[in-house]
């Protein structure tokens, strides 16, 4: 398989997991930890996502170009409300129907994925992402957002390997998340080791790096989705820099998200 199959497969197993869970708690009013946001909204907000990153990922046509610009000058017309709006308007609708939307949008964005020709780029909202980038991206929020939906329902699933692909975007975005908090950036690459979920050691960098990062993948991950508190993992970091980092990482797009309380 190519490495693109690869993420979609992980993507797959853990959408799936998520819409089993939601489907049999039917608990879709439920408030959970995102602010103003239900278990309908985290799962109309995945739903909707990856509805526009179908139409992204088709804009090489005329009519795909037509419908991605549609939902660009949406965004212009409301930049810091039209994520939300669109997922409340979901949510709104019956279960059985947003679960068929989202069922729809995540094959649909499997096959889109694919058929991107090689080497090419799709638009983004940000810089435009190659297919791997995309469905890479679509596991760490996916991952994320179940992450508040199980904390509403009381659901624990265990831990896997797939979240390899939430520490690589954690390791990769820690120059934006300085930027994104108007630091200048370190010059120097860190050293980053983690534990995965099935004991294996997962690297980032040099071995004699200065700066250095170890502990739990599963924590780091959170961390890095602003799941968790700094103070509440046992991350250890080595250097200042490696500690500031770990303060304000952020694997996602948008302003700087102010985390978790301590507990």
């Amino acid at each position: 398989m190519s490495v693109l199959d690869d993420v979609l497969v992980d993507l797959t197993a853990e959408s799936h997991l998520l819409r089993t869970a939601v489907a049999a708690a039917n608990a879709w009013d439920r408030p959970t930890p995102a602010e103003g946001w239900t278990v309908a909204t985290q799962v109309a907000h995945l739903a909707w996502t990856d509805e526009v990153a179908v139409l992204a990922a088709r804009s090489d046509t005329e009519q795909g170009k037509e419908d991605w610009d549609a939902v660009v000058l949406k965004a212009i017309a409301d930049p810091t409300g039209f994520v939300d709006t669109s997922a409340h308007e979901l949510a709104a609708l019956p279960p059985a129907e947003l679960l068929g939307r989202w069922d729809i949008a995540r094959a649909g964005l499997a096959a889109a994925l694919r058929a991107v020709p090689a080497g090419a780029k799709m638009p983004w909202f940000g810089p435009p992402m190659s297919p791997t980038s995309m469905a890479t991206a679509r596991y760490m929020e996916t991952w994320a957002h179940a992450l508040d939906v199980y904390e509403t329902i009381g659901a624990v699933p265990e831990p896997t390997d797939r979240i390899r692909h939430v520490a690589h975007i954690g390791v990769r975005t820690r120059n934006f998340a300085f930027a994104n908090n108007e630091l200048e950036a370190p010059a120097e690459e860190f050293r980053v080791e983690l534990t995965a979920p099935s004991g294996a050691l997962w690297t980032w960098g040099p071995d004699d790096a200065a700066q250095k990062v170890t502990g739990s993948a599963y924590e780091f991950c959170q961390l890095a989705t602003q799941r968790i508190h700094r103070d509440d993992t046992d991350l250890v970091a080595v250097g200042d820099d490696a500690e500031k980092w770990l303060t304000i990482a952020q694997a996602f797009a948008g302003p700087a998200g102010g985390g978790r309380e301590k507990k």
